[in-house]
């Protein structure tokens, strides 16, 4: 950093002068570049040595040298602690001993079970929920640097966020919309472990486990609704059969012989079961006549006697 300025002599003069200061940040990067030189050379020291220790000890060097990666698998190299370009794989790389770590991550699809969980929902009911959560690897370098463990912190993210979607839903809403619940929940997995470059391909809820109370409660509200709609259901059939009896009459009405093939056929279904005991109905028209005649008779004053 330069500095300009003018200062009085004793003699009464004006003196100027430039004042040349080096500032912290400057310092900061000059050190930077030294430790960066510094570590480049003994970097650059430990890879020629583990070349020479390799040339010495071979052909046994080629067992620690050469690394196989499988098809479902990708290989991330560090060299001295510093990250060696891409994703290694499939098939085979070369590797230096002694100063090449070499960090092996699974691409395939991989699943596990969330633990079940104590949900209070928004009706204020408690629920034991459990899940099932499929993830896959898609970005190897995010995984293995930019996180710890990234698949106990799935883990613990699936459970949480399991517990935060399904304290915001009613009883009904859990039990009638899982699908929807599922595809909430994979959503804000997805989004949560992009930076840790993990996909989440689907969440699945396994089971909804009710307390016994409940259970009972649900069970006698079911019942009680089923036996409703039979009652219904069998007021509407009488009310139908009624009707239909109703034009049945009105048709044998019409014509008497109908009435009388009609008692026939009864009768014939009666003889048809073997019975001992056959009661014939006697139609109240018949005794119509009689019940008047005994009616008029009645009526008549009786004789006097003198």
């Amino acid at each position: 950093m330069v500095h300009y300025g003018c200062a009085k002599t004793d003699s009464g003069g004006i003196e100027c002068f430039v004042e040349f200061k080096e500032s912290t940040s400057a310092r900061l990067s000059v050190n930077r570049r030294k430790i960066g030189a510094m570590a480049r050379f003994i970097e650059l020291l430990a890879t020629i040595g583990s070349f020479i220790l390799m040339l010495v000890t071979l052909p046994f060097s080629l067992c620690f040298t050469f690394k196989v990666v499988q098809e479902y698998e990708r290989a991330v190299v560090f060299r001295m602690g510093r990250l060696k370009g891409g994703a290694y794989g499939p098939g085979t790389f070369f590797v230096m001993p002694c100063v090449d770590n070499c960090v092996l991550v699974d691409m395939r699809t991989v699943s596990f079970d969330v633990p079940p969980q104590e949900i209070l929902t928004k009706d204020s009911v408690t629920v034991s929920v459990d899940a099932v959560v499929y993830y896959r690897i898609k970005e190897p370098l995010n995984a293995v640097v930019k996180i710890a463990n990234y698949s106990h912190s799935t883990r613990l993210l699936a459970s949480s966020t399991l517990r935060t979607v399904l304290g915001t839903r009613s009883l009904a809403e859990i039990l009638s919309e899982r699908e929807t619940i599922s595809h909430t929940m994979q959503s804000s997995l997805d989004e949560a472990t992009d930076p840790w470059g993990v996909k989440v391909e689907r969440v699945e809820i396994k089971d909804v486990r009710l307390p016994v109370q409940l259970q009972r409660a649900m069970a006698a509200e079911a019942e009680a609704a089923r036996e409703a709609r039979a009652k219904v259901i069998a007021a509407e059939g009488e009310m139908r059969a009624s009707r239909a009896l109703k034009e049945a009459s009105d048709v044998i009405s019409e014509s008497p012989a109908a009435l009388q093939l009609r008692y026939l056929q009864t009768l014939n279904s009666i003889s048809a079961e073997k019975n001992s005991t056959i009661i014939f109905p006697l139609p109240v028209d018949l005794l119509a006549p009689f019940l008047s005649l005994g009616q008029h008779q009645f009526r008549q004053p009786l004789p006097h006697t003198s």
